[in-house]
This record gives C-alpha cells, structure tokens and sequence, in this order.
C-alpha cells in the first residue's frame, strides 16, 4: 500500500470559540496527558456513592491469587510505592473483588468528549482516539464509570486507571509511523509502523479456547491479565443508547411487519426489560415505532437515569396501575413509552392473568451474557438485596437466577398461547434459559422462540446493511445537523439508482425516514453521534461525502467513523449474529477474525477484535474499527478500499452459507466492482440429498 504526503502532516482543528473552561482543559490535558503514571501518587479519592457502581466481583481469591494480583498491579510502579499502594490494592481486592486503582481516576477535568482541538497529541489520528476512549467513560455514558465499564455490566474499556493514564501518555506522544498494541486493556507500548498501519490495534479477552469458561474470566479479571471488552465498550466505539437505538427501531418495526402484518404500531404493545447501557435505548425505539412500550427495570437510579435524559416518558411503580395505564394507552393508540421500577417477571405473570391479551410483542434485554453477577436480577429480590446476595452467597442467588428465569419463561409462554410474539434480543435470554431448565425447548429440541437476528435482522445484514455510525469531533451541533443532511442527500441519490436491489430499496427507504427525523428524537448523549443503517455503497458514498467536506472546510473537524461490531461481518456470534447461518458454520469464527486483519491493511486507524460481545464470554468472537476522516486525499482512499471489505466480507460468507438476500446482494456488488471475484454456492436438491442418504443408511 503506498504512503501519501497528506497522511503525515497533521492539520490543527482549534474549537470554533475557546472558553475559559476549555483553555483550562487544554492546559491540564498538555500536562496531566503526558506525564502518564505521575512520579508523586495523588491523594486517594473520596468515595462517591451517588455514581452508579459495579457490584463485587464474585471470584473467591485465595492466597496465590492474591499475590499475583497485587504483583501484577504493583508492575505499574516504581519500587518506592509498593509498600502503600500494595496495603491499597490488597483493600481494593477485598472491597470489590478486582484492583481498579481509583488514587489514578483523573479528578481535575470532567471526563467526556472534547473537541479534538483540545487534545495534545501530536497526529489527529490520536486525538481522535483520545475523544472516544473518554465519551465511553463520560457519568452520562458509561453505566460504570468508576470501575471504567462502559456497558453490559461488565464491558469495560481498560482494567484499570493505571491504563487508562499509560494509554493517554502514549497516544500523546504518538507519531503517525507508530502503532500502540492493545492487550486486553494493558498498553504493551508504541511500536514503529508506517502510516498505512492503524494507529492503535486492541485485542479484549483473546484466550485459548479451552480457558474461556466464565471463572477462567473471572480470575484473569482479577489478576489483570484480561478484560471483557463486550463490544464498543472495549474498541472505544460506543456512541451512548442511541448506538442501538435504530437497529432496535428496525427490529421493532420490521416485527410489526412480520408478526402483525402492520406498518404502523399504534395501540399496540411491545413490553420489554432493561434500562442499563444498550437497553436504554428500548423505550425511545418504542416512540419512533408509535407503539406502547413498557420497559422494565430494577435499577431506580439507572431507570431515572433513562428518564431524566428523556429515553423514557413516564414511570410506574405499582402493577394495577401500570395495567390500566397499558389499557388506556392501547385503546386510545398513545405512542408512549413507559418504565415500570420493579422485576419484569412480576410484569410478565401479572399480563398472563389477565383475560385479554394486552401486549401483542414481547422481548428482553437484561444482561444475561453475565447472569450471576449483576445482568439479571431475580423477582422476589430488591436491588440491592440481589448485590449483596451475589456476593455473600453466590450459590443461592444463582439457584434464585435460575428460579426466576423458570418463572420469566412459564409466563411468557402463556402469552404466546393468547397470540403474543416473542423474541430473543440476542442477550443469551433463551441460552439461559434452558441452562435453568426453564419450559424454552421445543418436542424438536430447538428454542421455542427466535433470535431477533434469526427472525428479523438477519437478511437485513446479509443484504449488506448494518449499524454505521459517525461522531463529529468538532463537538459542534451544527456539524452533526450537517452529517445527517449529507447523509440524507447520498441516500435519495441511491434511491435515483434503478439498478439497486428492490429488497434493499425498502431499506434505503426506512434510514432515509431515520436519518430526516434522528434530530428531532433528541438522540445523542455524550459526542456528537450518529448512527445509520447502510451498506457498502452507501458507507463508502456518505464517508467520501462528509471527508470532502472536512477538506472544503464546510464541516469544522474531522469525523470518525465506526460501527457497532454487531453488524454484517463484525460478529461470529450463534446465539446471534450468525444465528441465522444454517451451514454448520455458525460457530466459527473465521469471519470476524478475517474482518479485524483484513480492516488493518486496508486502512482503519484502530482495530479491535474480542472474545464475548452480548451474549457472553467464550460465546462470540467480534470486531469492529475506527477511521478518521480528516479531509485529505488519503482518508479518502482508505474509507474507499475498506469500508468495502468490512461489509462485502459478511454478506460473502451469508451467502455462501446460501442466504438468498446475500447471494442477491454479492452479485449486485460484483456487477459494479469487476476485480471483486466470489466463490458462489450450487445448491443441492432436497431428492439428490434424500436419494444419497438412502444409499448411505443400506
């Protein structure tokens, strides 16, 4: 790959106006960003118990575990601290169940996403990276922030404030013929590349195989040695609730198609659970549906988070009146969205007693990738009666878990005899379950409900289209207000296109009605982000679009670009992703691996790849990147050659596997690219193969 001069010069994006408080910032940053690991330790901290803050971890540490964990810890500094800091950590182990030295959190600047002018590294590439690790750990982001777990309950982005101070150092001092390595949150340093090469490649719970059972996780959180990245938590990607809000409005919407035959959701009823981190984006999804949609959740301050931020409408906190609140809503066709403070079993079980049937679509989206230790909480239990029970008798809160999920899952099927429909969110609800042996299998053996990717995303995916996103590193509105017009503009230039597919007409469709309408659905919290279904054609023209724009100046700073690795190619995921896969191959992992090597070569500026994702650890392999588009010749180049990889490679392997919508799509895409050449399936007879196995049972 050849090297251009305009990769090397690195341009200055000064904020339009500098504050008083921005200077300021700029100053610490500067300073505090480049000194890493101070010399001087700073005083520990006061503890603040109005943030949100991760239960213990719920490991036993006996003594060799102990000493490695401290050892391990201890490596960060120099001898002549060891002696406090290991009394520190020891307390630190005790009290949480994992070393997160919090004497390192930054205390002298709010932690959120800044303008990239205000950062002090030396390309922009690393500026940029410096703007998205800190939107993940931003108080109105993260579900965390203290223990620096982004969402999920434990997707976290370092293991440690140690890191998180090295990493900053590093992508200070960072030229652009280096690229910084990434172990599972530890900074192993700045290694000489080249420009081509991405600036930063991240690796998250990369184990061998047969060491990826949930305390083999558990251990190696304890002892630093790795952490569950979940998905953009980890690649520094995530864009607040509103990074799954649209692909929950399409699953929702294209539910209401598929189950009720309706375009339109007025007076029905979509009942749910999960207000956290991604789940929090369930009741504004609802909205934009025009459904009645009612989301669960036990957590009071995570549910009056959702509600402050204006995610959710209205919160009920009594059964009876949340009925006749569901009642008045479905019959006078309110587009509402509503949080019931309390278990989503009780919600469920009181539903299944009624003889009317008041909800039409049902779904769930607890944490159950992480289901003993803070992703679901079992009914009969307060919040924090299951914290402290998680960790003083783990054995009876998981006989609980499973309790409750038999319960979750006795109710549900009532309904669905009445004639509601139900889905697994991909959360590992139905894995769970009949691991609980909960009534979730049906006479064949197989879960009696889908995947939502399964029965609804997955052709969307192999038509080529998935979750893009973008974040304005201006930090300015008015940027982001100008994206989505841009945006707007390449997809009704698309939808001028007589030779695209009709199946993806209809998408283009739908995110052009997204795209015109997000502004009003006051959707970001954090950076200035975007999210947008699309695919390859589409990625490539909006990136090209918006880095000529950067380059004439009309956009104030460059825009990076990403995706959630729950997408066409990002996930090897059977539970989800690649659950709709029926070649046998749908657990492998070849896919998302050849994503993360082949999005290095051909441009991004950082790369992850991650064990686990949504439905748990050693259940996923997935990846996803960042590009910055700074307006030069070369940004240019790169979202060209790669964002055609990075979907192309999915659909491929969809169709290969021989999904219609991607056979469809991989011939549309070699049609228009003639040195893109596909290995194509022939598809066997259901009589050539029922004749063979014949001979082959004589």
């Amino acid at each position: 790959m050849s090297v251009t001069t305009t990769e090397t010069q690195t341009q200055s994006y000064s904020p339009v106006t500098m504050d008083q408080e921005l200077e300021r910032v700029k100053k610490i940053f500067s300073t505090e960003f480049c000194e890493g690991i101070p010399d001087q330790l700073p005083p520990p901290i006061k503890w603040d118990d109005s943030i949100p803050h991760a239960p213990k971890r719920p490991i036993q540490i006996d003594e060799e575990t102990f000493k490695l964990a401290i050892k391990n810890a201890l490596r960060y500094f120099p001898a002549k601290h060891h002696a406090e800091l290991s009394l520190e950590f020891a307390e630190e182990l005790k009290r949480f169940g994992h070393i997160y030295m919090f004497r390192l959190m930054p205390t002298s600047y709010e932690m959120k996403a800044y303008p990239i002018g205000i950062y002090p590294g030396r390309c922009n590439q690393a500026n940029a990276i410096m703007l998205m690790i800190q939107n993940n750990l931003d108080k109105k982001v993260a579900q965390y922030p203290w223990e620096l777990v982004t969402y999920g309950g434990n997707g976290s982005v370092f293991s440690n404030w140690g890191q998180y101070r090295l990493v900053f150092k590093y992508l200070s001092e960072m030229e652009v013929d280096q690229t910084l390595v990434m172990y599972s949150g530890h900074p192993l340093g700045l290694f000489p590349s080249h420009p081509d090469a991405p600036r930063v490649v991240v690796t998250n719970g990369m184990v061998i195989p047969n060491y990826s059972s949930r305390m083999d996780y558990e251990k190696m959180y304890a002892t630093g040695v790795s952490i569950y990245g979940q998905m953009t938590a980890g690649s520094y990607c995530y864009i607040g609730p509103q990074g799954i809000v649209h692909g929950t409005t399409i699953t929702v919407m294209n539910a209401g198609r598929k189950y009720l035959d309706t375009e339109d959701l007025r007076g029905k009823v979509f009942i749910t659970s999960g207000l956290g981190g991604m789940s929090g984006a369930q009741g504004k999804a609802g909205v934009i549906c025009n459904s009645v949609t009612v989301v669960a959740e036990i957590n009071e301050a995570a549910l009056k988070k959702r509600h402050s931020q204006g995610w959710i409408m209205e919160i009920s906190d009594s059964l009876e009146h949340l009925v006749e609140r569901i009642k008045k809503a479905r019959k006078e066709k309110e587009v509402v969205s509503i949080a019931f403070h309390g278990n989503i079993v009780d919600v469920w079980e009181r539903l299944a007693k009624e003889d009317e049937l008041l909800v039409e679509l049902g779904s769930d989206q607890t944490s159950l990738h992480n289901p003993f230790h803070g992703g679901y909480y079992p009914v009969g239990l307060s919040f924090q009666e299951s914290n402290e029970m998680m960790v003083k008798d783990p054995n009876t809160f998981k006989e609980r878990v499973q309790d409750s999920l038999r319960r979750h899952v006795e109710a549900i099927n009532k309904l669905t005899e009445k004639g509601m429909k139900f889905w697994d969110y991909g959360n590992s609800f139905l894995l769970e379950a009949s691991r609980a042996k909960a009534d979730i299998l049906g006479k064949d053996g197989k879960f009696k409900y889908p995947s939502y990717v399964q029965d609804i995303m997955g052709d969307i995916f192999s038509l080529g289209f998935g979750p893009f996103r973008w974040v304005c590193s201006s930090g300015l509105d008015s940027d982001l207000d100008l994206t989505d017009k841009i945006a707007a503009q390449v997809i009704e230039k698309l939808l001028e296109k007589k030779s695209i597919l009709e199946k993806s007409r209809l998408q283009h469709k739908d995110n052009l009605h997204w795209i015109v309408e997000a502004k009003s659905h006051h959707l970001v919290v954090g950076s200035k982000a975007r999210i947008l279904y699309s695919d390859a054609e589409g990625r490539r023209n909006i990136a090209e679009a918006f880095n000529k724009a950067v380059g004439d100046g009309t956009l104030k700073g460059p825009v990076v670009i990403s995706r959630d690795h729950h997408d066409v190619s990002g996930a090897d995921s059977p539970y989800r992703e690649t659950s709709n896969v029926y070649d046998g191959s749908h657990n492998t992992a070849d896919m998302a691996v050849q994503n993360f090597v082949g999005d290095s070569f051909r441009g991004a500026t950082w790369i992850a790849l991650h064990n686990g994702g949504g439905t748990g650890w050693g259940e996923s392999i997935n990846g996803g990147f960042g590009l910055v588009l700074d307006g030069t010749p070369d940004a240019s180049r790169r979202a060209e050659m790669m964002l055609r990889w990075d979907v192309l490679n999915g659909v491929t392997r969809r169709a290969w596997g021989r999904n219609e919508n991607a056979e469809d799509a991989i011939k549309k895409a070699m049609e228009e690219d003639p040195k893109l050449k596909i290995t194509l399936p022939h598809h066997a007879d259901t009589f050539v193969l029922d004749s063979a196995f014949a001979s082959f049972s004589k």
